[in-house]
């Protein structure tokens, strides 16, 4: 019996014709069986039928659920060899015809979209062909097409006739690459294309798998070929921070393109390609025109941006590490080799380092590398002028820890001390700063200008923490031992005084010094007043007597002395040096005093006595009249003392104008220094000798270099040698020359 007839016009919107395929009919097939010959031609020629009314998009007037059953039957009657090789012959005569319409269409560049539009119509329609097919056809498939592993399936068929017969076509295939690759390179200009359509036709491609030889080589050749020239054009043309910030936006294109429509399989070649033309091919380049540049402006974004990058690029980390190690020690290497920049080399040192420091952390991702190198590069500029860096560094940390220095509270004085200690770090020569750091902080104990102990003990402790206790066990004396017990005779001095036969009204205090411990000052002569010197033979006489074998030097330069004094506002007290001392006692004994009758009278050096005169007469405390006025203490002037001085408080301070160190001062404290050296030098050989005795030249010098803590030169070390050999510590081997032996 015929089955009803039934309209199925196919709506081929891909999204529902799945739904549309499992209730679609190709024939009518009785319930009962026929086992009639005529029976299989019949069935087959309705099942071409409904083959061909699929491939031609017309109605199928058949129920598909029957014909389904009906291919059933068949595959049952043991013809679905027949049955397969049939179907596979009219889907291949139908694709066959397809490819006339990609031959004759114009070759035009303008048609080029439509063309991929016309193929990718195509591609969609033979899918959902192939679809419906093998859903009529499905029993086929999985009985017959599955138990035989060398046929491919019916899907798989569909692909590899479309494949053969139409995208393998090399005019056809090289029109739809070419337009494919048209339509990135647009999009690649900053044009608008259809994603869709791209992303439609490389998944034909893929699934074809004609993908990788036929696009993807073509791809990445052009990828090359633009990006080559792009990077040479833009490397003349812009700037490194807009080049870098250009490759990066070029590489989150190309990621996108990858996620919108390129295969996988692409992203590594193609990201690999962009880097290595953008970026590996002009790294030396963008370095050279802009690290430099970057750095010196601080431009952390743009350094973040470029660490990224280069992150990225084979060796690229490498060399950037280089070019930032080269640059340090080329910019360090100018704040320190620079005599001009001497003032403020430690503080422009510190600066330094902070922007260093703040780069790796956050441009360089706290990358131990870079951590490393910029250490290394900090250790060898520091290096690079021997002693002075030291020097400066010492100088610095007196001017942070004199009394008076307002600029920073006890928590930013205790970071700013940190931050010293880690460029001290770096110094090969610490005995250089040593030497410098114990004068000024004597200096600053006996003066009364350190700001405060607790602060003092603070710098030492981590000057030991650095050196070890060694290294400041000279320096803790001055600070606990000399400033607890430096008074500590006081009372039993006032007492002696006060039992002898003429008591002074003078208050004396006397601060005693153990040489060694303290720096060596040079003794100047004075003229005391006969008061000052009775007093010092008083306390010469009690202090000898209580410590037999011992010697006093008296040390002028370090007095102080408190005066009272009367003006015409009142009685004030005057806070001053022992020179300003000797000078205003004079106003005593005259009204006016010339300056070369206040030398002749107090014995001062001419130098330091201008200095004086100039602190009484020409500071802010004026309490001597100068005259002519001015700023300076000329020969001819003649000093009187200032009635009428003024002042808010009771008791008056007057700073002794402190002279800078002179050269000849700095020169000795680094003779010092390298006298020290050799000392040490000389005990090391001994030492070393003593305990192996015999010894060649090389080792010797090597194990000097493990034991000594600061630079030497191999000349020095030889004359050290020679000079032991000289006084029979050690002796030359009479066969071999090079060869030391210990002399008990």
């Amino acid at each position: 019996e015929p089955a009803e007839e039934a309209d199925y016009s196919l709506d081929w919107h891909f999204p529902i014709c799945i739904n549309k395929l499992v209730s679609a009919a190709v024939f009518f097939v009785t319930d009962r069986p026929k086992l009639a010959e005529n029976y299989t031609e019949d069935t087959w020629l309705k099942l071409r039928d409904a083959v061909g009314a699929i491939q031609n998009s017309t109605s199928i007037k058949y129920n598909l659920e029957e014909l389904y059953q009906a291919v059933e039957n068949l595959c049952s009657y043991k013809v679905s060899p027949t049955l397969y090789k049939q179907l596979r012959q009219v889907c291949e005569d139908h694709v066959q015809a397809q490819i006339h319409q990609f031959r004759e269409y114009p070759l035009c560049s303008l048609d080029n979209l439509s063309f991929l539009k016309r193929m990718n119509r195509c591609w969609q329609d033979h899918c959902r062909q192939t679809i419906m097919i093998r859903s009529i056809f499905l029993f086929l498939d999985r009985t017959y097409v599955l138990q035989n592993s060398l046929l491919p399936s019916i899907w798989d068929t569909g692909l590899e006739l479309f494949r053969s017969h139409i995208v393998s076509d090399s005019a056809v295939q090289k029109r739809t690459v070419d337009g494919i690759l048209e339509q990135i390179e647009l999009e690649r200009n900053g044009e608008t294309v259809d994603r869709s359509l791209l992303r439609s036709l490389l998944g034909m491609l893929s699934d074809l798998q004609v993908y990788k030889d036929s696009f993807e080589e073509r791809f990445l050749i052009e990828t090359n070929r633009l990006y080559a020239a792009e990077g040479q054009r833009l490397m003349q043309e812009r700037d490194v921070p807009e080049y870098l910030h250009h490759v990066a936006r070029r590489l989150d294109e190309e990621n996108d393109r990858i996620v919108s429509y390129l295969d996988q399989s692409t992203q590594k070649p193609l990201i690999s390609c962009v880097e290595k033309q953008l970026l590996g091919e002009h790294m030396t380049a963008i370095l050279q025109k802009g690290l430099s540049t970057l750095l010196d402006e601080n431009r952390v974004t743009e350094l973040a941006v470029l660490y990224q990058l280069f992150s990225k690029v084979k060796g690229g980390l490498s060399t950037l590490l280089q070019f930032w190690r080269d640059y340090i020690k080329s910019f360090g290497g100018e704040i320190v080799c620079t005599p001009e920049k001497d003032k403020d080399m430690v503080q422009e040192l510190l600066d330094f380092k902070d922007k260093m420091d703040n780069v790796a952390q956050s441009c360089f991702a706290r990358n131990e590398g870079f951590i490393n190198a910029m250490k290394e590069a900090f250790e060898a500029f520091i290096n690079k002028r021997p002693n002075k860096p030291a020097e400066f560094i010492a100088k610095y940390v007196d001017s942070k820890l004199r009394a008076g220095n307002k600029e920073a509270t006890e928590e930013e004085l205790e970071r700013i001390l940190d931050k010293i200690m880690i460029i001290f770090r770096f110094i090969h020569g610490k005995d250089v700063f040593e030497a410098f750091y114990k004068k000024d902080l004597a200096k600053r104990l006996l003066v009364g200008k350190s700001a405060s102990v607790d602060a003092e003990k603070s710098m030492l402790s981590k000057l030991k923490h650095e050196c070890g206790a060694a290294f400041t066990s000279k320096h803790h004396d001055p600070i606990q031992t000399g400033t607890c017990n430096i008074y500590k005779h006081i009372n039993v001095l006032l007492n002696y005084m006060q039992n002898q036969s003429e008591p002074s009204n003078i208050e004396l205090t006397v601060n005693i010094l153990t040489m060694g411990y303290w720096p060596s000052y040079t003794p100047m002569e004075v003229h005391l007043p006969p008061e000052m010197v009775k007093l010092q033979e008083v306390f010469k006489l009690f202090y000898l007597g209580k410590h037999s074998g011992r010697k006093l030097q008296w040390q002028p330069t370090l007095g102080h002395a408190v005066l009272k004094a009367e003006f015409k506002e009142g009685k004030k007290e005057l806070q001053v040096s022992l020179f300003q001392t000797l000078v205003l006692l004079m106003f005593n004994e005259g009204e006016e005093f010339s300056i070369e009758e206040i030398r002749t009278a107090t014995g001062i050096e001419e130098g330091e006595l201008r200095r004086t005169l100039q602190s009484l007469a020409c500071g802010k405390a004026r309490v001597l009249n100068k005259n002519p006025r001015g700023k300076d203490v000329e020969d001819g002037d003649r000093f009187n003392f200032n009635n009428d001085f003024k002042h808010k408080l009771f008791r008056i301070k007057i700073n002794q104008i402190q002279m800078k160190e002179t050269v000849e001062e700095q020169v000795s404290t680094t003779e010092r220094v390298f006298q020290d050296r050799q000392y040490q030098i000389d005990a090391a050989v001994v030492r070393i000798m003593k305990m192996r005795k015999t010894l060649s030249h090389n080792l010797l010098v090597s194990e000097l270099y493990n034991q000594l803590k600061f630079p030497v030169k191999p000349g020095d070390l030889k004359k050290r040698i020679e000079s032991l050999i000289d006084r029979d510590y050690m002796e030359r081997d009479k066969e071999t020359p090079n060869q030391y032996h210990y002399v008990a």
